[in-house]
């Protein structure tokens, strides 16, 4: 006996509502599917309504045995669909409690589990980087793609065309002589843009030790980003260039090779003397001059403060901004009270917080704004 349209698209509502209740998480979303890719088989087709099920309403691979069974069973006890193999042990369907599409203890406890992941990853965020377990760790690893690391941009001295700005005089009147003297349409232009070097520096030195990691990572994710327009050094006793490092796709061997290059990790601090080394080798030749300088380091400085505010006054004077990110400027009754931070606060133009996700995120966005 034939089956009208909207019989057919009952059973199968109940055939997803038996699957719900034999523990598989049929959304509503997944149930619009089945029915869509029935409906192109064919009610009627008991072969195309069998395939369309395991396509769209199976989600894990303990959910195709689950959903076999349940068609064997739900099927086989009705009239609807005509059988295309000898029948199985029946079971009534009135042995699956059912519950309305829209509002099953599936639905609703995927919909919890999704919401508890989301609310935990929100608190990950937040959560201070040198405070968290090897597990959390690698689990905010794999966040760090979510960073936007857009370079700032900075005027050329050549202009481009643009539908509105100044007026392109050459161009102008370029068109009205080919017009024979007539009057053209007005052309404009305006300046272009290209990238604006980003410089970071990442403190590694034993007090810096817990922030190191994931510094290197936010480092990692800014290179990915911004390209040959960032550029990324580790301070310590000594200066290194670890650019090349942070150029590999992989954030965990980028790590590594950083790892390997770099001599002084986890060792003291000379922030004056590896900051002059900088802007003798590559800042004053051009790598500094007009860049964004971001200084990651929490200020313990061994040396003289004198030498890092005499060095902190001339990146300053190079730079086109300099930001300093302190891991303890975001903690409650935090004072910067630390030798080294006195001496290069008043040559910085920003001074921010660096201890979790969240700031990372408002230090690349402040950065982009440059």
């Amino acid at each position: 006996m034939a089956v009208e349209p909207r019989a057919g698209d009952e059973i199968l509502l109940a055939f997803t509502r038996a699957l719900r209740a034999a523990g598989v998480p049929v959304t509503s979303d997944r149930a619009q599917g089945y029915l869509a890719a029935a409906a192109l088989t064919g009610v009627e087709d008991r072969r195309g309504v069998y395939w369309a099920g395991r396509a769209t309403l199976c989600a894990a691979p303990d959910d195709l045995q689950r959903h076999d069974q349940v068609f064997d069973a739900f099927f086989n006890a009705r009239d609807g669909l005509p059988r295309s193999r000898p029948s199985a042990p029946s079971t009534p369907v009135s042995s699956f409690p059912e519950s309305e599409p829209d509002g099953g203890e599936g639905e609703a406890g995927e919909e919890e589990a999704v919401r508890a992941a989301a609310s935990a990853a929100e608190v990950l965020r937040h959560r201070d980087v040198a405070a968290l377990s090897a597990a959390e760790k690698a689990r905010l690893a794999t966040m760090f793609s979510t960073l936007t690391c857009r370079p700032p941009l900075r005027h050329t001295a050549r202009h481009k065309r643009w539908h509105r700005g100044e007026i392109d005089a050459h161009r102008t009147l370029r068109a009205s002589l080919r017009r024979m003297g007539e009057p053209a349409e007005i052309a404009w232009r305006r300046r272009g843009t290209r990238p604006r070097r980003v410089v970071l520096l990442v403190d590694v030195s034993g007090s810096m030790s817990g922030y190191a990691d994931a510094l290197l990572r936010l480092a990692h994710r800014w290179t990915r980003t911004g390209g040959s327009a960032v550029e990324t050094f580790t301070v310590g006793t000594r200066l290194t260039h670890v650019t090349r490092a942070m150029r590999l796709r992989d954030p965990d061997r980028a790590i590594v090779a950083a790892g390997e290059t770099v001599p002084d990790w986890s060792g003291g601090t000379r922030l004056g003397e590896t900051l002059q080394m900088f802007l003798t080798r590559w800042g004053q030749r051009g790598m500094a001059r007009g860049a964004v300088v971001v200084v990651f380091s929490d200020g313990w400085e061994r040396g003289g403060t004198e030498l890092l505010a005499e060095q902190m006054a001339r990146l300053q004077r190079i730079a086109h901004r300099v930001v300093w990110v302190n891991p303890h400027r975001g903690k409650a009754g935090y004072e910067p009270v630390q030798a080294g931070v006195r001496a290069a606060l008043p040559h910085c133009d920003d001074f921010v917080a660096g201890h979790s996700l969240a700031t990372f995120a408002d230090l690349t966005e402040l950065v982009s704004r440059a």
